[in-house]
């Protein structure tokens, strides 16, 4: 923006922030990067989005007034459509391939919001364009992805924050989060993650492919195969399949509810870890889990229906005696227990005696703006989100969800669907990451890409190094 815009939606939205009596947003000080009320384009960030279905549509809708799309890529060319539609009065452009979307210099900043076996590639070819990226999560469907993705991420510097969202929920996970960092429990004995079990299938036909979708983009680095669909519909859509949403139930595409839940509550219990001093290194998983269909040496037998774990109970053990429970039943949230005290949280509510204390011993005043890396607080999790990503775009600063601790938070996940997978213990060597002696184990964690799909390291030459964020 030009200075004198800058001045112009700084003073206008100050008058009417102080008018109503409100605490000024956070991206507001110093020098204002975004204006609540400006109708111009020119004030807006200009933006590209990859996947154009559920997630990218509803991530952009609570950041629409600071974001200018300029172009959409989708493999289903429907949904593309619509988005451009309803985001740009179908004046932007639409791409099958969003490599067209990194080779425009107009465009610094990209939203992924494709399915989980399509964010990598598109993320890495992103950093490597010069471009900053908002990934919704989980962010890879391997460890050895997140192994690559860190790299690149140090040696770009591009900013990457994770749609990991419940880190930008203050009055309840970032709370109970501070109320942790402050002692109020002491030390950290056990954590139990409620996240829900997945569902399973009957068997799902091989049928017609859409005339909107583009199948084997939609594959991509997945296997080539059948794209199946039931008849009977839900939501508009075909209530089982192995396309949208539904990718969610199968290997191929994701890790099940370990990940697609689990990168949620999972990293809310390694970030209760950290912030509590206490080390986030995994020694073991082990556990019991109910597959829909026969597993070979971590292979599903069948391919016409789910295969993701249905019903589970993951035990993580942690150096410094702390264990972490993943499991599909009891209630959906995080319950951390420590020596002085313990508390739940959840999308709903966070309890215990260490919160009701909070009336009579209140948190340090600047207890919530530390736990969340100095920003201070807004509501509405999502638009706090996306204010956090931009906020640090514009200062070159590491958000609130980087690539490296979703990591950390992400491995626990994928190795429970590797101990899952094999129904054995597996044994973790948190320094070099790899499984300890089981080879079957260590081949899990990574992917063959499909010929025509691999990451493209050097397709675009590098950007220029960016300064380290902190």
């Amino acid at each position: 923006m030009t200075k004198k815009n800058d001045r112009r939606h700084f003073l206008k939205a100050s008058s009417a922030v102080a008018a109503a009596g409100l605490t000024m947003p956070y991206f507001f000080s110093g020098k204002p990067a975004l204006a609540f009320d400006t109708d111009s384009k020119n004030d807006r960030v200009p933006i590209g989005l990859i996947g154009c279905g559920g997630m990218g549509v509803g991530n952009f809708n609570s950041a629409k007034q600071w974001l200018d799309v300029l172009a959409y890529a989708d493999a289903d060319a429907g949904r593309a459509n619509k988005a451009n539609k309803d985001f740009s009065d179908g004046k932007g452009d639409v791409y099958g391939d969003y490599r067209k979307i990194l080779e425009r210099d107009d465009i610094k900043t990209v939203h992924i919001a494709t399915p989980d076996h399509w964010h990598t590639k598109p993320l890495i070819e992103a950093m490597l364009a010069g471009k900053d990226v908002y990934c919704e999560k989980p962010m890879t469907l391997t460890i050895d992805e997140g192994k690559l993705i860190r790299k690149v991420q140090e040696e770009t510097g591009a900013v990457v924050q994770v749609g990991t969202q419940q880190r930008s929920t203050f009055n309840r996970f970032v709370k109970a989060i501070a109320i942790v960092r402050d002692g109020r429990i002491g030390k950290i004995k056990k954590m139990t993650c409620g996240i829900g079990g997945a569902p399973s299938s009957p068997e799902i036909p091989v049928a017609e492919v859409p005339k909107d979708l583009d199948w084997d983009r939609w594959l991509g680095p997945a296997p080539l195969t059948d794209y199946r669909a039931s008849k009977e519909k839900s939501r508009r859509r075909a209530k089982h399949s192995n396309c949208h949403y539904e990718f969610r139930w199968w290997y191929e595409y994701s890790g099940g509810k370990l990940t697609d839940w689990g990168a949620h509550h999972v990293d809310i219990a390694a970030w209760a870890l950290v912030a509590n001093g206490q080390s986030d290194a995994i020694l073991s998983i082990s556990g019991d889990a109910t597959h829909p269909v026969e597993y070979v040496d971590g292979v599903p037998q069948q391919t016409d229906r789910y295969n993701t774990a249905t019903n589970f109970l993951m035990n993580v053990k942690f150096a410094g005696d702390v264990d972490v429970e993943i499991r599909n039943d009891g209630p959906n949230g995080i319950l951390i227990e420590g020596e002085k005290g313990r508390l739940f949280v959840n999308r709903g509510k966070v309890t215990g005696a260490p919160v009701e204390e909070l009336k009579e011993n209140p948190l340090p005043e600047n207890a919530i703006k530390e736990t969340y890396k100095g920003f201070d607080p807004i509501e509405n999790e999502r638009k706090a989100h996306w204010a956090n990503f931009l906020k640090c775009v514009d200062e070159k600063k590491e958000p609130i969800s980087d690539v490296h601790s979703h990591m950390r938070a992400l491995n626990i996940c994928h190795l429970a669907g590797i101990a899952a997978r094999l129904g054995r213990e597996i044994k973790w060597d948190d320094k070099t990451e790899q499984i300890v002696g089981d080879d079957v184990a260590n081949s899990m964690l990574k992917r063959e890409y499909r010929e025509g799909y691999e990451i493209e390291m050097k397709a675009m030459e590098p950007a220029a190094a960016k300064p380290c964020l902190g």
